[in-house]
């Protein structure tokens, strides 16, 4: 059995997430599978695989200001910071396969992962990277994106090709990476089941890091009707957190497993989320509507709700100025979210990396 590490950033969950369907096809392909994960990270995955190896890897730990300028300040600054997180990563890597020896690695958006000797997949939904300074800047940081990126042996993109793609010009640039990429589906842990229970009304899904993540849990609370029907708010806190100080009658819970996420969303008329790309591709497998509340100063999220609105895929609203009854009447006059069925894609892709590691294990054997 191939021995394989599975590597999420450690920037929100949504990486986390998005890596549990991967992780269970490599354990349905009779993969030998290791989780780097720490923190909430580590919780989320250790729920979902208890009978898994996990190994601490050094984080980023990256933070957020308190609004839309100091974010983009304070982002800017930690790239310094960010640099050594990858060479540190890097590092731990090389002393990882020493150690335990290793046939394959996957990393979500962690740059340092890959090594001599060592099949490397990289994955991200953003080969073009968005800042929000303009076309310069972008073009600097697409090469750069593509420097690390040319390190790793593939690039997996989890997204569709066609016009039903959910990430636009963010996984579909003019000019790709010197390594072949290849689009594996959408990935979600969750699936579409009959609703059972009664209907919420209002579902509020929080996530991503901090300040943000309490700043706008408390926005959205200060908002909050009896009107507005039955409300549930998912705070997403794997290792929970201070009690939310929810109105009378709103159902709060820090953290929900994919099974019981999965049915609470399906008997949701209305979600209120961020529009981080892992949510997007939750709710377009269950196809439900939105109403997008990108991170201020997360550039990505900000392009990805309007383009999400421009298709009719939800509506998208700025934090700040948040009118929360306004938004949930012009999400009221949308007809329907998308609707996916399955990733046949993704078993695909990962019977086809294995059997390129196996070779170049077996090249690699034979000019030892």
């Amino acid at each position: 059995m191939l021995k394989v590490l599975v590597a999420p950033l450690d920037w929100g969950i949504g990486h986390t997430t998005r890596c549990i369907p991967i992780v269970k096809e490599l354990i349905n392909q009779r993969c030998t599978v290791t989780i780097a994960a720490t923190g909430a990270q580590k919780a989320v995955l250790l729920d979902e695989f208890p009978r898994l190896s996990f190994v601490e890897i050094p984080g980023f730990r990256v933070k957020y200001g308190k609004n839309r300028a100091l974010t983009r300040l304070k982002i800017f600054f930690q790239i310094p910071k960010i640099l050594i997180g990858i060479k540190r990563e890097n590092w731990w890597l090389r002393r990882f396969i020493q150690q335990e020896g290793l046939d394959l690695v996957i990393s979500d958006n962690r740059f340092g992962l890959y090594g001599r000797g060592v099949f490397s997949v990289f994955m991200t939904h953003q080969l073009a990277i968005r800042s929000s300074f303009g076309g310069v800047v972008d073009g600097w940081l697409r090469r750069m994106n593509y420097n690390f990126i040319r390190r790793f042996s593939v690039c997996w993109v989890p997204d569709v090709e066609g016009p039903d793609n959910l990430a636009g010009k963010l996984s579909h640039p003019a000019r790709m990476p010197a390594v072949p990429v290849r689009y594996i589906g959408w990935l979600s842990r969750l699936g579409p089941v009959a609703p059972e229970g009664d209907l919420v009304d209002l579902l509020i899904l929080l996530s991503g890091p901090e300040p943000q993540r309490t700043i706008l849990e408390r926005l959205l609370l200060a908002q909050l009707s009896g009107e507005m029907g039955k409300i549930v708010l998912v705070r997403g806190l794997p290792d929970g957190g201070v009690p939310a100080q929810a109105p009378a009658g709103v159902r709060v819970y820090d953290y929900l497993r994919a099974n019981d996420l999965e049915r609470l969303i399906c008997r949701s008329r209305l979600i209120v989320t961020r529009s981080g790309y892992s949510t997007v591709m939750d709710l377009a497998q269950l196809g439900k509507r939105a109403i997008f509340v990108p991170t201020p100063g997360q550039p990505e999220q900000e392009y990805l709700g309007r383009y999400l609105e421009e298709k009719g895929l939800g509506i998208s609203v700025d934090q700040r100025g948040l009118a929360l009854k306004e938004a949930i009447q012009r999400a009221d006059l949308l007809t329907h979210g998308h609707q996916w069925v399955g990733n046949d894609t993704l078993g695909h892709e990962i019977a086809r990396v294995l059997t390129m590691a196996r070779s170049a294990q077996s090249a690699a054997a034979d000019l030892g």
